[in-house]
This record gives C-alpha cells, structure tokens and sequence, in this order.
C-alpha cells in the first residue's frame, strides 16, 4: 500500500543561500514519509521520528532567520550608557542554546578603544547573557517548579533539542525567579473586579521546616546543629535528629464570600439543618513561600498585598493563624500601625487536636465516652465559652485525682484556650459568616513546600530553595504566565536598555538592496 504523497514547500527566491538547507531537510522529511522504509513502523515510532526530525528543521529553519540578520545595520549612533561613542563596527559570533538546539548568530558589535563592544541585534532579539534562550530557561522554571533537578534535565533532553548540564539547571531556575518580588509589588489591580470578589479578605500564615546545609542555616540554628553530638553511631536515639531545617514562612491572601452557620452546624454528624449549603471558595487565591526572608517581612508582604487588593478598607480584614505567639505578635502590631481593624481567629482544627489530647486523659480508651466529652466541650468553645471549659477541665482533672503526668494534656489544653481566649469568639465569628479553619494555608504548607522540598534525602542551598518556592507560588497562584512577561520585560531592560545612553537602543535595519522574501507558498 501506497502513502499519499505530502505538499512540499516551494523553491522561492531569497537572497541567501543557506536558506536551502531548511528546504532540503523538509524534503527529507517528505522522502521520508513516502518511503517503502517506514511502512512497517508502529505509530509510535512513526512519532517519535517525526518529533526528532522537525526539532531539527525548527532548528535549521531558526538558524536561517537568525542568519538574515547578519547584515543588520544600525542607521544611527551607538552611544552607551557610559556616554561615550561606539563607531567600530565588527562582526561577533555567539552561541544560542534554544529549545530546538544549538544555534549561533553572527551580530554587529559597535565598540571603541577601552570600552565594552554594543550589540543592538542582541536587544532587538532580547538575548540573555548566558548561552541559553528565554523560552529555554522558562521551560526549565516550569519542570524545576515541579519536579527535582535531575528530573527537570531528564525532561528537558526529552522534549526539547536542548543540552544543559545540572549545575546550569539550577543557575537558570535561580535567574527565572529573580523578578518575583518586583512583580507583586508593581501589580495593578482592578477595583471593579475586586468589588465583584466576596467582602471578607483573608491573610493566613504558618511555618514550614525545609532541611538546608549547615552554611544556610539560620545563625541560631546552625549554632545548636553544631553543638550536638550524636549518643550512637550507627542509629540515631530517641528524640535526636539527623537534619537540621529553615523555616519556611507560608502566606495567602484570598477573599471569600460570608457564610454564616452555628455552632451545632460544624458538629460532625449533625443533619440538623435540611438543605446544607455548599461553603464558598476561595477567590483570587495567592500564596507564596519564603526561606530567605523573615516571619515579619514575609506577614508585612502579606498586608502589602491586602492593601493593594482593598486600598480603602471596604472588606472585613481576617488573619486566619494556628496561634503561634510571634505571628500573633506580628500582626496584631502591623494591624495597628497601619490602622487596620484586623480580625485575628485561632484555627479550630489545632482546637479540636488540644481536646482530644485532653479527652485522653479521662477516657483511655478510644469509643463513644472519648467522643461525647470532645463533642461536648467543643460544641461549648464554638459558642463562645473557651475559658468556661479551661476551668471545668482543670477542675474535672482534681476530681479525677489525675497525676501530674495524666494532667499534663489536661493542663496544656486549658492553658492554650485560656491564653487564646480573645482569638476564639467562633460564635461571633460564625454569626458573621467568618471563616474559621486554616484549611487553605495548611494546603499551601504542603503544595509548596512538602510535596517538593521534602524529597528524600534532599539538602537545600538557600539560593535554590527560594527560587524553586517562588516559582511553585506563581504556579499555584495562576500567575506563571503573566509573570514570565513582566521577567522577560525586566531581562530587556537589565540586560539591554541599562547599556545604552538614556536607555535608548538604536534599531537596527537590513540592507535595501537586500529585501527578504520570507512568505513560503504550499504547491500540491
């Protein structure tokens, strides 16, 4: 059986003529195609040869657009921006390694006695100072974003022309984060869509701990890594760790609609209410992650955020926190000073953990007893009464004539709700159609950081792991892309208009008597 012959491309004019070599490959292809050799290939093979060889011809083809531009000229002066004249022109040559593979350009540099050569076309075309590409780098972001460095290159030799070593990976991954800050902070926000987004905005924050190299520690931590002395050599004891970790300050900020229910509603089991309504979800959820900064830079990121998103404070503000003391410390000290009339609710989940510990400690066994006593005393915290059940704990645990050791989930329980008792007013919290359950940054805590920096026997550098968190953030948020264009707008100018006077770069323009012809016509 015979194979349909395939159009072929047309012999046009061009007036250069390396431009044959695409048309000669593309013809192989078609050869290719129409021999009696492929008839008996499978799909699959079929596929994958087809794959490798127009990589080639996106290459070649590459190549020869990137050829045409050898004869470039810049019509007007070439000034830098040291101020000084560039009127020595000359040819330079430079390596490109693209998601085709590896390409060169021949580029005019305009240069002077003393000085570093300019080259416009390298602007005009957005090149990077390294040998590889923009789109190639981006590739790179996306899979390191989600997978480990040895894995990012597997799939990079796989799917692309493209050959990079290890150690570039990670440089090209630190290089795609650099522009994530510079991109929150000059985002603009439309106030129309954000008066269609629900009127409750939400900033929750938590910790994570990521293993790092002693040298990347936090001072104090590194201080006590180096203190301790294992008690065994071949295992560890009872209590002792391996690794030290950084913490990781994880954020979010979202608005969410009101949904109010009643303290019997969230008891598990209860169908008391006849038609359930759904509970609504998260709206332009953004999260993010950082090793390198501070708790308090990372909260003080979070309020930048809110107030860009509501300027004029027309949402009820809420901090959702597990209740560890510093973070309570820090916001309520930046609600203050910025004037904000900050709600700050303890997450009910971590709660109900302080119960069951404390339910233990009267009912050994796990049954019904267990879960009535929890039940009781959570129905009576969720209407308000957190520092009623502290005491009446406390003063179950004498009765029972408890020891000290039996007292001691007892204790911490009642003492957690007494010192959180103003962040635990759940019954105006639920009246209010506040949510109350840290759901989303718990979510966060382990999309972020878990799921890629937890893998086994991972040691992190400070450099990567914060560049590899950035990313992950831009991804769970759904801002990937848009932020790949505000990156390759700041390598423009970091890379290009920072070398020329007033930031200007001349353009550069093809000979007349040279037009190119690059419109390719399909003959059946």
């Amino acid at each position: 059986m015979s194979m349909n012959p395939v159009p072929a491309l047309s012999t046009v004019e061009h007036p250069y003529k390396h431009t044959d070599q695409g048309r000669e490959y593309y013809d192989g292809i078609i050869n290719f195609l129409n021999s009696e050799e492929n008839h008996s290939m499978k799909l699959s093979d079929l596929e994958q040869e087809l794959e490798k060889r127009g990589r080639e011809l996106m290459r070649i083809l590459l190549q020869e657009h990137l050829d045409k531009f050898s004869h470039s000229r810049c019509e007007q002066p070439v000034c830098g921006s040291d101020g000084i004249d560039r009127p020595n022109v000359r040819s330079h040559d430079r390596k490109i390694e693209t998601v085709f593979g590896t390409v060169s350009t021949n580029r005019t540099g305009y240069g002077n006695e003393g000085v570093a050569s300019l080259h416009p076309l390298d602007a005009q075309l957005n090149l990077p100072p390294e040998r590889y590409s923009l789109e190639l780098r981006r590739r790179v972001a996306e899979n390191a974003a989600k997978s480990s460095f040895d894995e990012t290159l597997e799939t990079i030799e796989k799917t692309t022309g493209a050959h990079i070593p290890k150690r570039q990976i990670e440089e090209l991954t630190q290089r795609a984060a650099l522009d994530f800050d510079s991109f929150y902070e000059t985002r603009q926000y439309n106030p129309a869509d954000e008066a269609a987004t629900g009127p409750i905005l939400v900033i929750t924050t938590d910790g994570k701990g990521v293993v790092m190299h002693e040298q990347d520690l936090r001072e104090q931590t590194r201080k006590a890594a180096q203190k301790r002395k294992p008690q065994m050599e071949t295992r560890l004891s009872k209590g002792e760790k391996k690794n030290a970790k950084r913490m990781a300050t994880v954020a979010a900020v979202y608005t969410i609609d009101t949904f109010q229910r009643t303290p019997q509603d969230l008891l598990p089991g209860n169908n008391s209410r006849p038609h359930k309504e759904k509970s609504p979800c998260p709206e332009q959820k953004r999260v993010w992650a950082s090793l390198e900064k501070s708790a308090e830079e990372v909260i003080e990121s979070a309020f930048s955020e809110a107030s860009h998103r509501d300027p004029r404070q027309e949402k009820n503000w809420v901090a959702l926190v597990d209740g560890e003391n510093q973070q309570l410390r820090i916001l309520g000290r930046m609600a203050k000073k910025q004037g904000i009339d900050l709600t700050i609710i303890v997450d009910i989940i971590h709660v109900i953990e302080y119960l069951w510990k404390a339910g233990r400690a009267f009912h050994l066994q796990s049954g019904p007893e267990l879960e009535k006593w929890v039940q009781h005393r959570l129905l009576k915290i969720l209407e308000g009464k957190a520092g009623l059940m502290a005491g009446g704990m406390r003063r179950s645990a004498t009765i029972k004539k408890l020891t000290d050791k039996q007292r001691e989930p007892v204790e911490t329980c009642a003492t957690y709700l007494k010192n959180k008792a103003p962040y635990l007013k759940y019954d105006r919290y639920l009246d209010l159609g506040f949510p109350i359950a840290t759901g989303v940054i718990e979510g966060a805590c382990r999309h972020l950081v878990k799921d890629r920096m937890d893998i086994t026997g991972a040691k992190w550098r400070l450099t990567s792991a914060e560049a590899v968190l950035r990313l992950r953030a831009l991804r769970s948020s759904k801002d990937f892309d848009e932020y790949w264009d505000f990156h390759e707008a700041c390598e423009h100018k970091r890379n290009h208009q920072a070398l020329y006077q007033d930031g200007e770069v001349p353009p550069t323009k093809l000979p007349q008597s040279s037009p190119i012809r690059d419109h390719l016509r399909v003959i059946k």
